[in-house]
């Protein structure tokens, strides 16, 4: 078995780069399936879920052609609406090819559930609930499958839920639909709005991008298109979180200032990190912004008014993002103070704070969703 030992005590300090985000490189691969032009992306993350979604794409018919960290997709040949059971079933991103291949060939179709990580459950019936939405049939009879009967219609759709994926698939095949989609109830997440910024590229009109509602104007054609993939919001999360614990500075070049928002109200204004922010206009624009975590931190829990103890919890963005409540609650266990760290989303994300426990962590598990930490605590490595 892989094991990886740590040797814990050293400062963490110097320059990083956030890597592209997976959760928008994703979908936004899967886009090139709208069109029979070039599309390319760039500072795609060169991680496992992309080569799978690559293979995926080559599989259907896809052109792929890498050099760095861009890629080239030409989906001219095309012709199956069908991908490969055994890759679509490792990687939960490969369920952002359903609203591209409807749209595309007027079905979808698979025989397996899409993969990803177990934090709890994870339902498809809002991709389900949008793509109807569009005219889409859907049947299950050993197989799943979605089918239109012709092109699909423009709708005002929405949402049962403020679902990232269904979202994408949403505007995906919106945009090559009859007339105009108005999505409601709409993710807005950064990665969400890569797709939607792609899709503008490749000639599809979209407002609303970054809000609740957004309103597509389906094209008959789409175009080629290029975008830069945005940084990972939550390695630069992450980033933050070990800058903080650790007594060296840490430099995070690339990040996006509208993507630090909430990052900054937990972080900063209730665990007490200190960081700031450095522009450089003579950078490339992807590079203008540096985020600097301060060396040498007192991390201090800021109470609620009256002294009671207080919560983090997280939401649908722009809330705080519910991947980085497990960094957040790393961090408290390194500041002075109490709070409740409460993660709504998913019922399984908490369940590896026994494994901080053991290292010392001053932590009280209250249910699947809830935990209370008092720091700060010395922790000693411990196999996990």
């Amino acid at each position: 078995m892989t094991s990886l030992v740590i040797e814990g005590g050293y400062p963490i300090q110097g320059t990083i780069r956030p890597i592209g985000n997976k959760n928008a490189a994703l979908p936004l691969l899967a886009a090139c399936l709208l069109t029979d032009e070039p599309v390319t992306l760039h500072n795609v993350p060169t991680i496992g879920d992309v080569d799978t979604m690559l293979a995926i794409l080559q599989q259907l018919g896809v052109e792929v052609s890498k050099q760095g960290d861009s890629v080239t997709l030409c989906a001219r040949g095309v012709d199956r609406h069908e991908p490969d059971e055994h890759l679509f079933a490792q990687i939960r991103g490969s369920l952002t090819l359903m609203g591209p291949l409807l749209a595309r060939h007027q079905q979808f179709s698979v025989s397996t559930a899409a993969g990803g990580d177990y934090i709890g459950r994870r339902r498809i019936d809002t991709h389900i609930q949008v793509l109807e939405g569009l005219g889409a049939k859907l049947n299950v009879n050993g197989k799943f499958s979605l089918h239109a009967n012709g092109r699909l219609r423009g709708a005002d759709i929405l949402l049962d839920e403020t679902s990232v994926t269904a979202t994408e698939n949403g505007v995906m095949a919106a945009a090559l639909a009859q007339g105009t989609t108005i999505l409601r109830n709409a993710a807005s997440e950064p990665h969400v709005q890569d797709v939607c910024r792609l899709l503008v590229a490749m000639g599809c009109p979209i407002e609303g991008i970054g809000s609740n509602t957004l309103v597509i104007h389906g094209q008959e054609r789409l175009g080629g298109g290029e975008i830069y993939v945005s940084p990972d919001f939550v390695e630069v999360g992450s980033f933050i979180g070990l800058g903080a614990i650790t007594p060296g500075e840490l430099r995070i070049e690339g990040v996006v200032p509208d993507h630090l928002r909430m990052m900054n109200m937990v972080f900063a204004d209730r665990l007490g990190v200190r960081m700031h922010l450095e522009h450089s206009p003579s950078a490339p624009p992807e590079l203008a912004h540096t985020l600097v975590v301060e060396s040498k931190q007192d991390l201090r829990i800021r109470p609620d008014f009256g002294g009671a103890v207080p919560k983090i919890d997280d939401a649908p963005w722009p809330a705080f993002p519910p991947d980085l409540m497990s960094i957040a609650l790393v961090a408290a266990t390194q500041a002075h103070g109490t709070v409740i760290i409460h993660e709504k989303m998913y019922e399984s994300r908490l369940y590896f704070v026994d494994k901080l426990i053991t290292m010392g962590a001053q932590i009280i598990l209250c249910d699947p969703h809830r935990a209370v930490v008092v720091g700060p605590s010395r922790l000693v490595g411990q196999p996990v």
